[in-house]
């Protein structure tokens, strides 16, 4: 059953994030919108570099205005000598803006929120979401091992975690191990717009994938797969990538090495409601996730879909996780793309519209903020105990 929101006084909010990019920043977008709505007061500070007309758009979502304002320096995503400026315009922002909560998602925009703690130790409550973030590195890397030194060191700093999968709060024990705070599994949500049937286009292309075109998504597994269904069937798929990022240029290549280049499309960024039409089923090769919103906006859409059991992607198909298929393995997901291709149109839909009531139960917006401002008057209340009260409160949505 979805927790409503505790009846609070009103709340300053400041969110902190690094890029204006994928779904962390849908998430603080609707989340902070609807934090608006319901009369809280909403700050964000982010990347300079990624203000353009598309985040403007999205800024605009908020309804009640970003009344504490938005304010940004140059962040990137490993650590520098910038960092110094960036957090001092952030500690900055924080003394007028004068929150009651200040909120990171991701790891950098949970590093600044937290060490906000040095500058100003009392005032405001710091809130901690990964959204992935370093746990999607590989165990035992040299990254690995320097980020989950940060996270340990950054942990006693967190006054609420907000774990947007039981997966990442199941690597943050195993990594990390700090049981400090109030700690919370707050799934992300969509909303009633989301559930609006997909169709794609009369000359959409056999599969689509839509998201980064980086390492992590295992596009490369996808192109490998396609290469083998044209082998053994003659017949090469056609495929739309969707989206942009550090490694087009090298999947580009690898597609034309595999033979397949003529079969494969780059149209670049599209909202993913555009996106949905280029394609009639929707491959997610991944082989690191945390709760992705494009599984949950096609689920939603009724697009049929071929993924991973990496991550949160399982959380998102419950009972039907049994259609999931490992990473890394083109011979697995060219048998999967067979079966699906071949599949009579109305039984696929049929499938997709099963997992589309599933996501509708569980994953609103309404239920993602109810459970952020749970674990935020959790905290609160926690701050206020006499000689601090537990070390720990654990609750889940």
């Amino acid at each position: 059953m979805a927790p409503s929101e505790p009846q609070a006084s009103k709340l300053r909010i400041v969110h902190v994030f690094r890029a204006p990019l994928g779904g962390l920043f849908r998430h603080v977008v609707d989340l902070a919108a609807e934090q608006s709505a319901r009369g809280h007061d909403i700050g964000m500070f982010f990347d300079s570099d990624g203000r353009c007309p598309r985040v403007e758009a999205a800024l605009a979502r908020v309804r009640g205005g970003l009344t504490l304002g938005v304010k940004m320096a140059p962040i990137h995503r490993n650590p520098g000598g910038y960092d110094l400026v960036a957090m001092a315009r952030f500690a900055a922002f924080i003394r007028r803006a004068a929150p009651d909560v200040v909120h990171g998602h991701g790891s950098k925009g949970g590093l600044y929120a937290r060490l906000s703690a040095i500058t100003n130790p009392t005032a405001a409550l710091r809130a901690y979401t990964p959204h992935g973030g370093s746990f999607n590195y590989r165990p035992g890397t040299k990254l690995n091992r320097a980020y989950m030194l940060a996270e340990r060191a950054l942990a006693p700093l967190t006054d609420v975690f907000l774990f947007e999968s039981a997966y990442i709060a199941g690597r943050f024990d195993a990594l990390v191990g700090a049981r400090n705070g109030v700690r919370r599994v707050v799934a992300n949500g969509i909303g009633p717009a989301d559930f609006a049937p997909a169709a794609p286009n009369a000359d959409a292309a056999d599969l689509l994938y839509v998201g980064e075109l980086r390492a992590a998504k295992g596009i490369d597994t996808l192109l490998e797969a396609i290469a083998r269904v044209g082998r053994a069937r003659g017949l090469i798929p056609r495929t739309v990538l969707v989206g942009s990022g550090p490694d087009q240029a090298a999947l580009t290549e690898l597609a034309q090495r595999l033979g397949i280049g003529s079969f494969v499309s780059f149209p670049g960024q599209l909202p993913v409601r555009e996106a949905f039409k280029l394609g009639r089923v929707l491959v997610v090769p991944s082989r690191a996730e945390s709760m992705p919103y494009i599984v949950l906006e096609a689920a939603g859409a009724r697009v049929p879909m071929i993924a991973t059991n990496v991550g949160g992607i399982p959380e998102i198909y419950g009972p039907y996780r049994d259609w999931l298929g490992p990473p890394n393995d083109p011979a697995d997901l060219q048998a999967r793309i067979e079966a699906t291709l071949a599949m009579a149109a109305a039984e696929r839909q049929a499938q997709a519209a099963d997992l589309a009531a599933h996501v509708a139960e569980r994953f609103s917006i309404q239920t993602m903020v109810n459970s952020v401002m749970a674990g935020y008057a959790d905290a609160l209340a926690l701050r206020r105990r006499p000689f601090g009260g537990p070390a720990a409160v654990a609750s889940q949505n």
